[in-house]
């Protein structure tokens, strides 16, 4: 396995990792900025206001985009263990 090899494999995982973890963060994100306003509207300062729907709502994003998080992490998985006797060779 050749430096260029990590690099890429390195490179391709952490792709997956932000594939994989951006519908969870986007969701918080959007939410906790809907609560801010309206924190900010209201004039409510309440820090624990904010927990409860993003928490609602993360888990609702991901009942939603679970089979696709799991079978992308599958299919790297698989396309890794493919990969394994091409990484093994010699150079």
């Amino acid at each position: 396995m050749n430096q260029n090899q990590v690099v890429d494999l390195a490179l391709r995982a952490l792709v997956l990792a932000a594939e994989l973890a951006a519908p969870l963060l986007v969701t918080a994100l959007v939410v906790g900025f809907a609560i801010s306003v309206f924190q900010s509207i209201t004039q409510i300062q309440e820090a624990t206001l904010s927990f409860v729907p993003k928490a609602i709502a993360v888990a609702i994003a991901l009942v939603v985009c679970g089979h696709w998080m799991i079978s992308e992490a599958v299919t790297f998985t698989e396309q890794l263990f493919a990969m394994i006797p091409s990484y093994l060779d010699a150079p």
